[in-house]
């Protein structure tokens, strides 16, 4: 495939990218025909949110309390040392479920933390049960 002159594939021709901040045309345009109109339309918002219409009493309730998307959660993991140790922190995070003290899609988060550090456990475990293996090996030469 023949390639425009002066373009060099795998190079782009803005290499520093969209300066940060900056707006598109679109969003500039939408300011200029808002412009000193927000006060009116947030006012008509609220109002119909007031009469009862869901829609705009969504809009406003976003925009006074935005959703979480994340949170702490305090939960007191058992240690996980090895991989036996798994069975433990996966009946806790099964308990605290069952108890509504974690909500599903928590406790699956935190599932998901759990199986992440046993790959780390397992690949420690096995590293070590390596070097002894090698250690012995040397030994018996």
């Amino acid at each position: 495939m023949q390639q425009r002159a002066g373009f060099q594939k795998g190079r782009s021709g803005n290499p520093s990218g969209r300066p940060r901040g900056s707006r598109s045309r679109a969003t500039l345009a939408l300011e200029v025909i808002f412009d000193g109109e927000a006060k009116e339309i947030s006012r008509k918002a609220i109002e119909f949110a007031k009469a009862g219409d869901t829609v705009a009493l969504r809009l406003c309730l976003e925009r006074l309390v935005p959703p979480r998307r994340d949170r702490p959660v305090p939960f007191a993991l058992p240690p996980i040392d090895t991989a036996a140790d798994l069975t433990k922190a996966t009946a806790a995070l099964l308990d605290a479920v069952a108890q509504g003290d974690l909500t599903p899609s928590e406790a699956a988060e935190l599932g998901r933390l759990v199986d992440v550090h046993l790959k780390a456990v397992e690949a420690t475990e096995f590293a070590s049960r390596l070097a002894a293996l090698e250690q012995s090996t040397k030994a018996k030469s």
